[in-house]
């Protein structure tokens, strides 16, 4: 696939109403929102059932929310307090606020998480968020310690690394002529530069901060870092993978058994990440593939030699 010339859908296709099993507004609704990829599915809900308690708990209530959950580079608060580092991305200053961060989100996240999967998209819009706080709170001295809430920042990492896989994809504005995407996000961090320390209420540097975390994220992926082990290990941790023969029926282990434990989880691991390539290339070919992915089946397949 030419990643420079954007072969992807943003919209999807097809005859709609043949596609469409609904029969009323919210039913479309419903349909169109779980047609969305996992990760930005969940990140976008969770963003608006935290706006709507900051709309209907009353100015008390957003008051309380804003000073103990939006990021505060104020020192040592930030390491003190570092819940801030991911609770400040719910939050949002207002209708249109949350509503361009979540558009971009949607619109440009998707072949960003369709092309890298929901694990390694979730830990580059999260690490570009918290990397994009750490960068303001360096700089807070010189430039102050505002509040800092909103997904700007995680959202600039993702457009970020959009431009990274699609260099050449159209983006199309209003009145506008198309403009590739290289040249897009380049001239969004260039006017964040330009305005660092002007005044205008915009958190500059968390957005220069997410832009860089999400090329060094985006990177160490394309140099084949699998991201997605940091979800996998939360995962692990939570219960979501369970090694095997750890049902309610299973014979206790003796407590120096953690390490045959974990080998089997790796085990289990491997076995999730090979029967999603191999649905892949079933649907699609091998060549629809990623780098990482081809390494990712000849690493497994030397395994079960």
């Amino acid at each position: 696939m030419d990643r420079g010339r954007g072969s992807f859908n943003f919209g999807g296709g097809g005859n709609m109403r043949n596609q469409m099993p609904f029969d009323s507004f919210w039913g479309g609704i419903k349909y169109g929102f779980m047609r969305m990829p996992v990760a930005i599915r969940t990140i976008i809900l969770a963003n608006v059932i935290v706006f709507i308690l900051q709309i209907f708990g009353g100015q008390t209530f957003n008051t309380w929310l804003v000073n103990n959950l939006g990021f505060d580079p104020a020192f040592p608060t930030f390491l003190t307090q570092p819940w801030r580092l991911l609770t400040y991305m719910f939050l949002h200053g207002g209708f249109l606020h949350i509503l361009f961060n979540m558009l971009w989100l949607w619109w440009m996240g998707r072949a960003v998480e369709e092309t890298v999967g929901p694990r390694t998209f979730t830990v580059i819009y999260f690490g570009a968020g918290i990397l994009g706080a750490l960068l303001d709170a360096a700089l807070a001295l010189a430039f102050g310690n505002a509040l800092v809430i909103g997904a700007s920042g995680a959202v600039t990492g993702m457009l970020v690394a959009f431009a990274m896989l699609y260099p050449k994809a159209p983006i199309m504005l209003f009145l506008f002529p198309p403009i590739e995407a290289r040249y897009f996000v380049a001239g969004w961090i260039a006017i964040d530069i330009l305005f660092v320390g002007a005044g205008d209420g915009i958190a500059r540097l968390v957005h220069i901060g997410g832009a860089l975390g999400g090329y060094l994220l985006m990177k160490a992926h394309q140099n084949g870092t699998d991201l997605s082990m940091i979800i996998r290990y939360f995962e692990y941790l939570f219960g979501k993978v369970k090694p095997k023969g750890s049902g309610k029926g299973s014979k206790s282990r003796n407590k120096n058994m953690h390490i045959v434990q974990d080998a089997e989880i790796v085990e289990e691991v491997d076995q999730t990440e090979l029967d999603a390539i191999l649905e892949k290339i079933s649907k699609k070919g091998y060549d629809a593939l990623s780098k990482e992915e081809k390494k990712k089946l000849f690493e497994l397949s030397k395994k079960d030699q």
